[in-house]
Order: C-alpha cells, then sequence, then structure tokens
C-alpha cells in the first residue's frame, strides 16, 4: 500500500541546502578556483620614483641570487627577468604547508623620458634588487640664466 506524505516545503529547501553545502564544501574544495591560478610567469611588484636626475626602481626579489636576475633596458623599456628556485633540500611530500612562491618571474615598465643605459647601477641587498637609472642629459632640467641688459 502506498502512503501520503504531507508536503512540507521547509524541509525540501532544508534538503536542498544540505546537498549545495556538501557540493561545496566536498567536490568545490578539490579544484583551484579561477582566480587563484597562476600563469607560467610571476609579475614582480615594483616601487619607480623620479628625481632630478634619475629614476630609482626597486623590486622585492628574495633568496634570488644576483646572477640569476637580468635587467634589460629596450626604447625606454626597462625589464626584469628571474626565477626564484623552490626548495630541493625537502621531499615534496613531507610539507605540511607550502605558501612560498617560486618560478619565474618578469616585469617590464615604460619609462617616462630617456635614460643613460650606460651608467645605469644595480644593486641586490637583502633581498631588494635597487636601480638607478641617470636620466639622458638631453632631458634633464637645466637652468638658464637671466642675463641682466646694462645700459652704457
Amino acid at each position: 500500500m502506498t502512503n501520503i506524505t504531507r508536503w512540507e516545503p521547509y524541509r525540501e529547501l532544508a534538503t536542498m541546502r544540505q546537498m549545495l553545502d556538501r557540493f561545496f564544501e566536498d567536490d568545490f574544495a578539490r579544484f583551484p578556483s579561477l582566480w587563484e591560478r597562476r600563469s607560467d610567469t610571476m609579475s614582480l611588484a615594483l616601487d619607480v620614483a623620479e628625481k632630478d636626475d634619475a629614476f630609482i626602481v626597486k623590486a622585492s626579489v628574495p633568496g634570488v641570487p644576483a646572477e640569476d636576475v637580468e635587467v634589460t633596458l629596450t626604447d625606454n623599456v626597462l625589464t626584469i627577468k628571474g626565477e626564484m628556485k623552490a626548495d630541493k633540500e625537502i621531499n615534496e611530500e613531507n610539507y605540511h604547508l607550502r605558501e612560498r612562491r617560486f618560478g619565474s618571474f618578469m616585469r617590464s615598465v615604460t619609462l617616462p623620458t630617456a635614460v643613460d643605459a650606460d651608467k645605469i647601477e644595480a644593486v641586490n641587498e637583502n633581498g631588494v634588487l635597487t636601480l638607478t637609472l641617470p636620466k639622458a642629459e638631453a632631458v634633464k632640467p637645466k637652468k638658464i640664466e637671466v642675463k641682466k641688459l646694462v645700459n652704457a
């Protein structure tokens, strides 16, 4: 014999909510979110400041030896490339938590005025890469002396 069950919309909504909760807690959590997916190359955060005679560029490159950083200047576009290498001392399966990033990084910025490429200085100290890019003589501000006309 068939039993007739009274329809209770709140019970059905509660059941549906439990099903959705299980979906988002179990299955959905296994896949990385779209916003967490990384490209092959990481971006590099920069600070770019301007002085009267030069641009100062600073980039955080902790743990990256100076020889693993490549700095180029082409048509007033400064490019910094390098690689943060993974720690090989610990086996991957022994990690409980791994948040430090590793892999290739690259960043390019266009400088607003021409610089003297032959006088660029780059120093990597305590994980901070500091570039000093002197402005080209043609774009440096020049003080023009105003002469007083002497009546003879």
